[in-house]
């Protein structure tokens, strides 16, 4: 344990006075059953997310990511808490050659050691739902962005990479995401916490615009005028059978039950993930 709180060091003094931050494990049960005991409402999002360290490390993903929420899902039933809103990933979904929406209902597949995971975490917490009547709910995220984003992940990589000059050495340019802004999935995650009908559910939140990895490029280096050159890299590739070619959200679910519609458009997210990037960069020098 490294015993930083992160980004929380950046909350204003008035809000930090108000928290109780406790450092720990969620592979540590007695630390779970601390955490969660008197708690009103529960957001599970403690996981290793990163897919690239899951291929190096599929034992540790497995074990953190299942194992630990074994040990929430225990905690939960004996704390009994009013709602727990468990954070999965779009990742669990099978690819598709079509251009079609992916709803709830879409079969799911276990592309790589991270997608096992959460795959068999949404499991876990729906069996503690059946079996044990947890009043739990499930957000499946596609791929959430923004400030304070975690550095591994695509977006703040071509930023960074940019920030430096025009040539930009990515992977895979082909594979289509979407891409929905911090500030939407919070709204997400309360409406999950407030509305009671979507115990019990998975409910999918997702911009309704999908974008290729080389699209994505291209925006962000208009956005920052750049004349980008983009070379492929072979180390940068996955393994072929384990990458997610086509995704697209189905958020009907999300926007008849909770209102919820994404209201931070790509660019404008952008933008401002840009900004922050920019200048936690200069901040570093």
């Amino acid at each position: 344990m490294r015993g930083s709180v992160g980004h929380l060091s950046r909350t204003p003094a008035e809000c930090l006075d108000r928290l109780e931050i406790l450092h720990g494990n969620i592979c540590d049960v007695a630390f779970v059953h601390q955490v969660l005991r008197d708690m009103d409402t529960v957001f599970h999002l403690a996981a290793i997310t990163s897919v690239a360290y899951a291929y190096s490390n599929p034992e540790e993903t497995i074990l953190t990511n299942v194992s630990g929420t074994v040990n929430i899902c225990t905690a939960a039933r004996a704390a009994k808490p009013r709602r727990m809103v468990h954070v999965s990933s779009a990742g669990v979904y099978a690819s598709t050659d079509m251009d079609e929406p992916i709803s709830e209902t879409h079969p799911v597949r276990a592309y790589n050691p991270y997608t096992a995971s959460k795959l068999a975490a949404d499991n876990v917490v729906e069996s503690f739902h059946l079996s044990y009547d947890i009043p739990v709910a499930t957000c499946r995220i596609f791929n959430a962005y923004g400030p304070r984003i975690s550095r591994f992940l695509v977006i703040p990589t071509i930023i960074t990479q940019l920030l430096k000059g025009n040539e930009l050495r990515l992977g895979d340019l082909s594979p289509t995401r979407n891409f929905t802004y911090v500030d939407d999935i919070i709204t997400a995650f309360i409406r999950m916490a407030e509305e009671d009908s979507v115990v019990g559910e998975v409910v999918n939140f997702g911009s309704p615009r999908a974008v290729t990895i080389g699209q994505l490029a291209q925006i962000i280096a208009d956005l920052m005028g750049r004349d980008v050159e983009i070379i492929t890299e072979d180390n940068r590739l996955r393994p072929s059978k384990s990458e997610i070619q086509r995704v697209l959200a189905d958020s009907s679910k999300a926007k008849r039950i909770l209102g919820w519609e994404p209201t931070v458009d790509l660019e404008e997210g952008l933008r401002r993930t840009i900004e922050w990037v920019q200048t936690a960069s200069e901040k570093q020098r």
